[in-house]
């Protein structure tokens, strides 16, 4: 899988840690107008607090949006309008510049209109203003390349994505009234069977792409010449209206984009036992015998992975609290070859790697510290536990929602061998296509 985050090269004489407005030099350079990703994310949610950020899938769901967009490699900017600190930081983690919007257009009855035009406003020197909506997790670079396209090469004003339902309507009639409900789009008694009825279609709130003129002059974002660019039902997620969190993970797994390269196909994996396989605690008997909990759902995911022919290597310090006598029975329960390593994992692993003639994109690595960031950024697969240092959270390619010694490990397998079904489902398309030519 390629690395969760992307990052367009920065402007010249942009300071690191500080984004402005892009330079007026840049405007046109070459040739072609200003296209900059815009994704709304204010930090007040009536419904999920930060939801912009909570992890989904095992990345911050504005993730989803932002490596789609820069992955698109059409926009000459990718920018987060917000008012929140965190959001920010994750913001920026991902590659994105970040818009510091106003109090006055950070209220409750704020429109998009009204932030989209601050940003207009202040970054004179873009053209066309393509808001994505950080609420759509199924979005791929290919959506944008072609919406944008219908502006800068078919010349539209504004075009927005829809999708296409299948639904009857009828009016709406309020309790207590004396009137009679009525369709809006059928003849009951010449009712069409789907197949032979078109459908309508419906925005789903993915994008909306406006030129700055139409910004300016009319206070629009769809108008002109407007058009639509229809997406297909399993891409069109909306968090907001459709669905709620553990159904979108679901669709997401599925139906998300996981990055430019082709899912990886995991070998062997290394996975620190203190805070990832154990919840980094030691209990002491009343005869001093130390001991550690581990969880069945852990060794059943490890388990898992075996059977699949992953080799997984449990991964020990010298100041974790898993002893000598422990370490030999936690290699009988679980059936891993148990490694200890020094404070800089890899100096170990590589060796490991090599003598298993494999390279870093076949190898998994779960760890749970600032120690295992060098391995969580190098292996084709990380993860860390829900409950890891913000430091270990960044360097990861996915954030479980368990904790450690709760089922993060499991969570961390499953979601190793669903790539692995990505991978074959990729290669046998491949084949099809390849036989079709």
């Amino acid at each position: 899988m390629a690395g969760r985050k992307r990052c367009l090269p920065p402007a010249k004489g942009d300071r690191e840690g500080q984004d402005g407005p892009l330079p007026a030099a840049k405007q046109r350079a070459d040739g072609h107008r200003h296209a900059a990703a815009l994704v709304l994310a204010r930090g007040g949610s009536k419904g999920i607090p930060l939801k912009n950020i909570k992890t989904l899938a095992g990345v911050p769901l504005i993730g989803w949006v932002l490596r789609a967009a820069l992955d698109s490699g059409v926009f000459h900017s990718v920018w987060v309008s917000t008012d929140h600190d965190e959001i920010e930081k994750v913001a920026k983690s991902w590659g994105a510049k970040v818009h510091r919007r106003s109090p006055e257009v950070s209220t409750d009855s704020s429109t998009s209109l009204d932030a989209i035009q601050e940003f207009v406003r202040l970054n004179p020197d873009v053209d066309v203003i393509c808001n994505i909506q950080a609420t759509s997790p199924c979005l791929h670079p290919f959506h944008v390349k072609e919406a944008l396209e219908m502006i800068t090469m078919r010349g539209l004003d504004s075009v927005f994505s829809v999708v296409r339902r299948h639904q009857f309507r009828w009016q709406e009639v309020k309790k207590g009234s004396a009137e009679l409900t009525k369709p809006f789009n059928l003849d009951p008694s010449n009712r069409p069977r789907r197949q032979d009825w078109d459908g309508e279609l419906c925005e789903n709130g993915s994008l909306y792409f406006t030129t700055r003129e139409l910004i300016e002059n009319q206070g629009l974002l769809q108008g002109g010449k407007v058009g639509y660019y229809e997406m297909l039902p399993e891409y069109s997620v909306d968090i907001d209206v459709d669905i709620d969190w553990p159904v979108a993970e679901q669709r997401v797994l599925r139906y998300g984009y996981f990055g430019q390269a082709t899912p990886e196909v995991v070998r062997l994996m290394f996975c620190i036992v203190s805070g990832c396989l154990t919840e980094g605690r030691t209990f002491l008997s009343v005869s001093g015998e130390e001991m550690v909990s581990i969880n069945t759902r852990d060794t059943v995911g490890i388990r898992m992975l075996q059977s699949e022919k992953v080799e997984v290597v449990l991964l020990t310090s010298s100041e974790d609290p898993v002893t000598e006598k422990l370490v030999d029975k936690l290699a009988k329960r679980t059936g891993c070859k148990i490694v200890q390593v020094g404070e800089e994992p890899l100096n170990e692993l590589k060796l490991i790697v090599e003598q298993r003639k494999l390279e870093w994109k076949d190898v998994a690595y779960m760890g749970n510290d600032k120690a295992d960031v060098n391995c969580l950024n190098l292996a084709g697969l990380s993860a860390v536990p829900g409950d890891a240092p913000v430091v270990a959270i960044n360097a990861a390619k996915y954030t479980c929602r368990k904790v450690g010694g709760m089922g993060a490990v499991r969570e961390f397998a499953e979601h190793i061998l669903l790539q692995r079904e990505k991978a074959k489902s990729l290669m046998k398309q491949y084949r099809i296509d390849c036989s079709s030519k």
